[in-house]
């Protein structure tokens, strides 16, 4: 492992993730295999309700850099994964803010209707609650094959706000208490910038979850999912071949071992395909545009790469 210890007042060495193959000092910077592909994201564009502070895809209701990808689109992929029987289960959606692309209700049930699981990520707003009608008919219909992710960055009003914007907070627990009613298969995703304990964090969770009657067990981490904080412009080891051993973490479990994300950049005439879903506009991490021509290593030449999945213990499947 090369590099300073990550801090939160060192910036990072503008030499550092440079090359693909190197690190910083000379060492064979780690690549990590595709092993089976058992997730495929689906960024259903950039396009928010929400411009949040410290939004990794830096999504708003400007940010068309990622456009909307259609039912048709998104077919392609399902019809490829049956054909060449990949192992794949879950295809996951993220955006933005995937309820505001207009084809989202029916590539949704496209993909429940051949037999996938669908995980969404959402901040259980307006566009969501828009949505209510259709989705009460698939979850009456698929059951527990669909699933719904809800973004609190924070158990507090305030702390959330402050990511999210004034206002966020109420609309977003309204969604919230909305799935929880209706018997949703959903979970909560937190964040953890704010230097708190895990022990505490889920403890304080808990207790916003009983206070509104929200039927999430605070202490199953496939329930109430905490990620570590990404920022690339913050110091962070570079990861070579040796940290595997030297950190006792298995390449297999990042999740470019087991996933994939298609996106549609704006633009272009077809989707592509990418190594995860943290880093959509690098062109170094894109890999082609079928899910077979995918397949390749990935070295892992990104400050996300270290912080949030190796160092971090991160995965947007988490659950």
């Amino acid at each position: 492992m090369d590099g300073i210890s990550p801090s939160n007042n060192k910036f990072i060495d503008p030499v550092k993730f440079k090359n693909k193959d190197l690190t910083i000092n000379g060492e064979r910077r780690a690549r990590v295999s595709l092993l089976e592909l058992r997730t495929l994201w689906v960024n259903t564009g950039t396009l928010c309700n929400l411009t949040c502070k410290n939004c990794y895809i830096e999504s708003s209701p400007l940010n068309d850099r990622l456009v909307y990808i259609s039912k048709d689109e998104v077919k392609f992929f399902l019809d490829e994964i049956l054909e060449r029987q990949f192992s794949t289960k879950d295809i996951g959606f993220t955006g933005g803010e995937p309820f505001m692309n207009p084809d989202f209700i029916p590539t949704l049930q496209l993909t429940l209707s051949r037999g996938f699981r669908a995980l969404i990520l959402t901040n259980a707003m307006k566009p969501m609650q828009h949505q209510k009608n259709p989705l009460m008919k698939l979850k009456n219909k698929f059951g527990d094959q669909l699933r719904i992710r809800v973004s609190v960055d924070h158990y507090t009003k305030n702390l959330h706000e402050s990511e999210r914007g004034d206002g966020s907070w109420r609309s977003m627990l309204q969604g919230l208490i909305w799935l929880s009613i209706n018997g949703f298969n959903f979970d909560v995703a937190g964040r953890t910038p704010w230097g708190e304990g895990e022990e505490m964090m889920r403890s304080n969770y808990g207790k916003f979850f009983s206070k509104y009657n929200i039927d999430i067990d605070h202490n199953d981490p496939a329930r109430l999912v905490l990620f570590p904080e990404m920022d690339e412009l913050l110091d962070t080891p570079e990861i070579t071949e040796r940290c595997w051993s030297i950190l006792g973490v298995d390449p297999n479990d990042m999740m470019c071992a087991n996933s994939r994300m298609i996106v549609k950049r704006k633009g272009a005439d077809r989707p592509a395909v990418i190594a995860c879903t943290l880093l959509p506009y690098d062109q170094q991490f894109e890999l082609g545009e079928t899910l077979f021509t995918s397949s390749k290593s990935v070295s892992l030449n990104h400050p996300h790469c270290s912080k949030f999945c190796v160092l971090g213990g991160g995965s947007c499947t988490k659950g």
